[in-house]
């Protein structure tokens, strides 16, 4: 791949991950400290990410597979989500803020599936260069959370102030920014032509879901929905956590996940190549075992070190679950249907798995809500540490190493 190419998707990956990381991260406390939404609506907030992840492999199976070019796509999604970004900072309460972050969704959740088919159609060997170009959405998140702990909207005097209401109009300026570069990058085709008579299934890109009859991408499949249960916790939880135990911008504290996946993702086709895909998603999961052991018994004092360490360890959890996965989905898919099969893989994750988590998290957070904007944490944590131990055992039993070739 070239290096000016290499450069325009690297690019692209920090735009989509910054507009993502804009308000992302403090979806949660925003809406606890600005429109007083209880526990029950912050996990219905986080749930409009499921249900656009579940419409992802259809709505790009439909499009990008078939008759538009993914790039054009792309940019049309962004500016159009710029405006419903806009509308989000213009919310007073949750019945306003609600609808609009759900359309928002529905739109944004199928752009991670696009980044990635741009990317990949761009390589010849995704296994070596993709982490390459992705580190760089990981550089976008944490330039989103740096600059909003930077600018004091999520310390405890800005939280009195309401300023992290500005996170959304931060997020809707490079949403717009985005959507117009999207217009410049390299033209993604429609691959998947058809000469044969109309198929509702290929239409609807339900051709990706022939992966399913390969018993090992059946059982990371399902994996990959079992173990996003636990991971909502997190997404959900982790920046009201700190912010209820008093940590000063936790925000700019919770980038050091993504300082980690930085580093991660540069030794992770090292560790792909050399341990194999089983043992590549074996330590991520692990990993968000112990992490999950650190938020429950981290505090404030003596235990500081645990809850930077849980939030360390997210380079480890994200790119050994996510990105392999990506990558094994693609090798998989091969050339005619890796829209789909990306589209596929986010419903898995972000659709089905995270979907169910977040309705778990927050019926788990209000079980154990013990006073006004309190929180046994501790209780909270254990749970999807319990659920990613059952995971791993699963996956290690089932799964049979398998070597991944370049799809190209």
């Amino acid at each position: 791949m070239p290096l000016f190419v290499k450069i325009r998707l690297s690019l692209m990956m920090f735009l989509e991950f910054f507009v993502w990381g804009s308000w992302y991260v403090t979806m949660g406390t925003f809406l606890g400290a600005n429109i007083q939404a209880k526990d029950q609506d912050i996990s219905l907030a986080f749930s409009t990410q499921s249900l656009g992840a579940i419409l992802a492999p259809f709505l790009v199976g439909l499009i990008a597979d078939r008759y538009f070019q993914a790039q054009k796509i792309l940019g049309t999604i962004h500016l159009v989500g710029a405006i419903m970004l806009y509308g989000l900072h213009q919310a007073v309460d949750f019945t306003t803020f609600f609808p609009i972050l759900l359309g928002y969704m529905i739109l944004f959740m199928p752009t991670l599936a696009l980044v990635n088919s741009i990317s990949f159609n761009q390589m010849e060997q995704p296994e070596k260069e993709f982490s390459g170009v992705r580190i760089w959405g990981t550089i976008g998140w944490i330039a989103a959370g740096v600059l909003i702990s930077a600018l004091a909207w999520d310390s405890q005097e800005g939280l009195r102030e309401g300023l992290l209401q500005n996170t959304w109009k931060l997020a809707a300026g490079a949403s717009l920014l985005l959507g117009i570069y999207s217009f410049t990058l390299p033209t993604t085709p429609p691959q998947a032509k058809s000469n044969g008579p109309f198929q509702l299934k290929e239409v609807l890109g339900l051709d990706a879901l022939r992966l399913l009859t390969h018993r090992n991408y059946a059982i990371f499949f399902l994996s990959s929905i079992l173990i996003c249960i636990p991971l909502a916790f997190y997404y959900q939880n982790a920046s009201p956590f700190l912010t209820e135990l008093g940590v000063e911008n936790s925000t700019g504290k919770m980038a050091l996940g993504q300082v980690s996946e930085v580093l991660f993702l540069v030794a992770l086709p090292f560790f792909f190549t050399r341990f194999g895909f089983k043992n590549t998603l074996a330590v991520a999961m692990l990993a968000w075992v112990i992490r999950y052991l650190f938020f429950a018994f981290g505090d404030t004092e003596s235990g500081t070190w645990m809850l930077l360490a849980g939030i360390i360890l997210h380079g480890i959890c994200y790119d050994f679950f996510f990105v392999s996965g990506q990558i094994y989905t693609d090798a998989h898919a091969g050339k005619k249907y890796k829209s789909a099969a990306q589209g596929l893989i986010t419903l898995a994750t972000y659709g089905i798995g995270m979907g169910f988590g977040f309705w778990v998290a927050g019926q788990v957070s209000n079980f154990y809500l013990i006073g006004a904007g309190q929180h046994n944490w501790k209780l909270i944590w254990l749970i999807p540490a319990g659920i990613s131990a059952l995971v791993f055992l699963f996956f290690i039993a089932v799964f049979k190493p398998e070597k991944i070739k370049s799809p190209n």
